[in-house]
Order: C-alpha cells, then structure tokens, then sequence
C-alpha cells in the first residue's frame, strides 16, 4: 500500500559520516536506507528513522549548506524522560556542540532544549511535549 500523510523531512548536509553520528547520538535514529547519487558525483543520500512510525529525515550530501533550519525553525524529537534531555545536553555540551537551553514550558509544550547540528540545523530535544493527547482533544470525541 502506498504511503499516505507525512513521510520525510530532508536536510542538506556536508560530512554524511558526521551527520549520521550526530543524528544516531542525539536522536536515537538509525539508517534504513543508504545509497550514492551517482548523477551528483556520488554524493550520499541517507534515510534515518527511529522506528516509532513511518517517517525518515532524509539526510542529502551537498557541498555548502546555505540555510540551515535556524531561529525558530527546528526538528523536534521526544526522549523518554527530563533525565534523558539532561543527559544528551550535558554529552552535547562536553563535546562543544551550541545548546539552547533548556527550558520548562509546562503542557502542552513541556520541557525542551535546541542542539545545533554539525551544518547548524537545529534540533529540537524535549519529554513531556503532550502531541497526542493535543491531537486526540482536537479530534474530539
């Protein structure tokens, strides 16, 4: 059956190795699909997911990156406890990546910090975000 609804966000990126890490490392999604575009003299193109649902950040190899997801633009991804948000913060900032934050928001926005990739994209770390209870309201009965 083909896909339906959101599939993939895709990122420029310089150094597919050190986006892959950074991603594996600080959102927890692995490679579900690799390959080189042959046409782009072999630049690579990598599909991540974390497993939770059908979705993928797509990850293009490119030479510059001209306009990384900055100010408020941003990719945002859960983590199972307050802890674990602290936790990546304190790896992020002991490897020197730039980090916002973090904040408390209450619900339904929760308890979020923002990481800057290694081309500047920013991402987004946060517990306590309530998607699908705000999803499930607004559906209604």
């Amino acid at each position: 059956m083909p896909d339906v609804g959101w599939t993939h966000i895709a990122l420029p990126v310089t150094d597919m190795d050190r986006s892959l890490e950074f991603y594996d490392r600080y959102a927890e999604m692995g490679v579900v699909h690799l390959r080189s575009q042959e046409s782009e003299s072999n630049r690579q193109v990598a599909w991540l997911s974390d497993g939770t649902r059908p979705f993928v950040l797509v990850l293009v190899e490119v030479e510059q990156v001209k306009n990384p997801l900055g100010e408020f633009a941003h990719l945002g991804v859960a983590c199972s406890s307050r802890e674990e948000v602290d936790r990546r913060v304190a790896l992020a900032r002991s490897e020197g990546i730039p980090v916002e934050g973090p904040q408390e928001m209450g619900p339904p926005v929760g308890y979020w910090v923002f990481l800057r990739d290694p081309d500047g994209h920013t991402l987004e770390l946060s517990f306590g975000q309530e998607v699908d209870a705000t999803l499930d309201e607004a559906s209604g009965p």
